[in-house]
């Protein structure tokens, strides 16, 4: 009898330890990481309730910070060389750790991987993450309630919750301009994810897309490059430095590739050209979804919502709070995507993305599934308005936030979990020069005093005000002086 009684006691530890649910990140770059975090902070997981593990395809943490050779198709990360942050530091960090004092405004790469370890180390993050491991497929299972998410080489895992985590800046888009084809047949054509360095562009060189990448590929090949030739759509004609340098409107056609042939919107043409750098972004893209949870495909006309979840390689369609598939196959509180809205500042929202995710997974009812469906449709209408019946246009445009609708939609989601922080008015204004804020910063560089304006900055008691304070100092204002 005491044998029955032992086994029996240890029968019951044993179920008490085994976790009610299991969570799947898949990535382990910034938006992962701050995933991961958030979920160990979580009284569920504090109580052995919940796990978690992350699978990254790579060796490191980092994504897309994460430097690599171009030597894969596409390469591994959009880094290049000269990469510095687009915006200022304290307005990008993780709302729950800060960079450390004295950091540049808008560090290199090897400041924000830097950082990026330093988060995982002070979390404990790496050992929930599993290192060089794929995620290959992700199918709902519906006889189990579960997510089986297969990784390469391995057989399907269930997960309760699987949050998508992997990026967006690694596969790139290619524009289906008349006679690009016949460019890139020949070679003369490569996109912004294989460039890493300015010297290796000399020759005329055009460079397209009016981004970030595309200004920085056309100002740092300027001393290397014979010509240089920035083609942003909309743009006015302008030559500068006796013609060494020309921006001009959209290229609507690539003629002749051994003449170096093209036209641009206003009917003008610039020939010789002998390469051209492709900066004109990246696809969503989730190579383990695909039918019947995922479509891929531009999604129907609304009205109505579509029944599926469609990944148009613009946006995914329909998500509601940006987040949950509004689909009926599986349950929208069993997974999320993270990190999808464009020209935001990732890692605080990273963080409370996830928040929401968990109080959705924790009770599914607190999604008001019709309330989000609505609000699709509201915002469908609004873009349908501006760009007409243009399918294409509006799902380039639905992740396109503008500066205040990221930081009130930050402020939703801080309130759907039932936080009181709400993001302060400086961070709003300060983010809406962050373009003026980077060219004083490179004034303070080109003089020599970045270093001795930076000293001592976010080491005092309050190293958050400190940031703004100095912000401010940079652009020559206060915050006062800027609101009135």
């Amino acid at each position: 009898m005491g044998s029955s009684s032992s086994s029996k006691a240890n029968a019951s530890n044993a179920s008490e330890k085994i976790p009610e649910k299991r969570i799947c990140v898949i990535g382990a770059g910034p938006t992962g990481l701050g995933a991961v975090k958030i979920i160990k902070d979580s009284p569920e997981f504090r109580a052995g309730k919940w796990t978690v593990t992350a699978f990254e395809a790579r060796d490191k943490i980092g994504g897309i910070w994460n430097p690599a050779p171009p030597d894969a198709d596409p390469p591994l990360t959009a880094l290049y060389d000269s990469l510095t942050t687009n915006t200022p530091h304290p307005l990008m960090s993780y709302t729950s750790y800060p960079f450390p004092p004295e950091t540049p405004l808008y560090p290199p790469a090897s400041t924000v991987l830097a950082y990026l370890h330093d988060y995982a180390k002070a979390f404990d993050l790496l050992p929930h993450i599993r290192f060089n491991t794929p995620v290959t497929s992700v199918h709902w299972d519906a006889s189990q309630q579960k997510w089986g998410v297969t990784v390469q080489g391995g057989l399907p895992t269930q997960f309760d919750l699987v949050l998508v985590a992997n990026g967006h800046y690694r596969v790139p888009r290619i524009p289906s301009t008349k006679g690009l084809d016949e460019w890139r047949d020949e070679g003369k054509v490569t996109h912004s994810a294989w460039y890493r360095r300015p010297e290796d562009y000399t020759g005329k060189v055009l460079v397209v897309g009016g981004g970030y990448s595309g200004m920085d590929v056309a100002s740092e090949t300027r001393p290397f490059a014979r010509v240089v030739i920035h083609s942003i759509t909309g743009v006015t004609p302008v030559d500068e430095d006796g013609g060494k340098f020309k921006k001009r409107g959209r290229v609507t056609e690539y003629l002749d590739a051994s003449e170096g042939k093209v036209v641009f919107a206003d009917g003008t043409t610039e020939s010789g050209i002998d390469h051209v750098v492709l900066a004109t972004g990246y696809q969503f893209n989730f190579p383990f979804l695909s039918e019947p949870e995922v479509l891929h495909a531009l999604p129907p006309l609304v009205p109505p919502l579509p029944e599926a979840l469609y990944d148009s390689t613009y946006h995914i369609f329909p998500l509601g709070k940006h987040l949950f598939p509004l689909v009926k196959s599986y349950p929208p509180s069993s997974i999320a995507f993270i990190g999808l809205p464009l020209r935001v500042a990732p890692l605080p929202l990273a963080e409370i993305q996830t928040q929401a995710a968990l109080k959705v997974f924790s009770d599914p009812s607190s999604l008001d599934v019709e309330r989000e469906a609505a609000a699709v449709r509201a915002r469908y209408e609004q873009f349908r308005a501006a760009k007409g019946d243009d399918e294409v246009a509006i799902a380039d445009a639905w992740f396109r936030f503008g500066f205040k609708e990221q930081f009130d939609y930050r402020d939703e989601l801080y309130e759907f979990v039932g936080t009181e922080y709400r993001i302060p008015q400086w961070e709003r204004e300060l983010f809406e020069q962050k373009d003026l804020l980077r060219e004083r910063c490179r004034e303070l560089e080109r003089k020599g005093e970045a270093e001795a304006w930076l000293r001592g900055v976010g080491s005092g008691p309050d190293p958050v005000q400190e940031w703004a304070d100095f912000m401010w100092r940079v652009l020559g204002t206060t915050g006062t002086e800027a609101k009135e």
